[in-house]
């Protein structure tokens, strides 16, 4: 057994509880799984809700707990039944509601992974998989953005709110790649660099007239709530004829009151490791269409660090780099 490093916590709080610890490696790959060497991994809204202890208790693991859904490094080794990928590959992968990605090896089933080109980074490898997968799968597989067009075929008007997130930073590139109109709200601070990922307008989302600024914008075929924050009754209102609000917290309270049976105007995401979907994500980054917009990597040493900037600023993703 060789002593591998873990960003973990053992008790709820503030980003200081974080810690780095040593731990077994997790031994031999079997069956399907693959034994990588992690490179980097991004801190995710939901890795912050487990750390505050804010998520149901279906996502828990033991204390001390390892978060971290997404990693990117280079296969190790793979098991017997492993026919996707070989040692050496340099990879992608979502992991399941335990985590553990934050950790310098970890076992993935093949089936969660995807190879990365050399053109793409770790850092933008790690922080494209949750975010890019949730924002690919609410525009595409929820909110079916390629069946829609306005009227008179004119291209569909979407409105991700929250776009400065790392869910909705990827959403906006993603719904202008299908030749959308596309309108973000954010805070204040932030429109500008929305701006700059592609968004044909962008408004506070604190402005008194924010209400009359969506009318003039929309009305919209499709609505991403990217930061899960948003209720039913507020996003409704600007919804074209059939049009959807698609919510990317499943769980929250508000959420779930507005998924009522037959409701076809709202609906919510639950991300799927599709490695079909992975690999289109790295494709896009990998050719220039797609841009990770990656604000910081701190090292695992710092990992404390690294989840207070993901709280404090609110826009793009922190990587953790597992290699210094």
């Amino acid at each position: 057994m060789v002593a591998v490093r873990v960003g973990c916590f053992a008790e709820f709080g503030d980003a200081t509880v974080m810690r780095v610890e040593h731990r077994a490696d997790p031994g031999r790959p079997r069956a399907s799984q693959l034994l990588v060497a992690v490179e980097a991994s991004s801190v995710n809204g939901t890795d912050l809700g487990l750390r505050r202890g804010d998520l149901p208790p279906v996502t828990w693991g033991r204390m001390p707990f390892v978060p971290g859904f997404d990693l990117a490094g280079r296969v190790l080794a793979v098991g017997p039944a492993v026919t996707a990928f070989s040692p050496g590959d340099r990879v992608a992968a979502l992991l399941p509601h335990r985590g553990g990605g934050l950790a310098e090896q970890v076992l993935v089933e093949q089936d969660r992974a995807a190879r990365v080109p050399d053109e793409v980074s770790a850092a933008d490898a790690a922080a494209l998989t949750l975010a890019g997968l949730t924002a690919l799968q609410a525009l595409h597989r929820q909110g079916r953005l390629r069946e829609r067009t306005g009227p008179g075929g004119r291209p569909a008007r979407v409105l991700v709110s929250g776009a400065a997130g790392g869910i909705g930073s990827f959403a906006v590139q993603l719904a202008a790649l299908e030749g959308a109109e596309v309108t973000g709200t954010t805070s204040r601070g932030k429109v500008a660099w929305v701006r700059d990922l592609g968004t044909h307008r962008v408004l506070d989302r604190r402005a008194e007239d924010l209400d009359a600024q969506l009318a003039d914008a929309g009305p919209f075929e499709l609505v991403l709530d990217a930061a899960g924050r948003s209720r039913h009754r507020e996003l409704a209102p600007h919804l074209a004829p059939g049009g959807t609000v698609v919510s990317v917290r499943p769980l929250h309270p508000d959420v779930l009151r507005s998924l009522r049976p037959g409701r076809a105007d709202f609906t919510a995401v639950r991300t799927a490791a599709r490695s079909a979907d992975l690999a289109h994500l790295v494709h896009l980054v990998a050719t220039g269409r797609l841009r990770v917009p990656v604000e910081h990597v701190v090292r695992l040493d710092d990992v404390a660090h690294a989840h207070h900037l993901a709280e404090a600023e609110g826009r793009g993703k922190v990587v953790v780099d597992l290699t210094a």
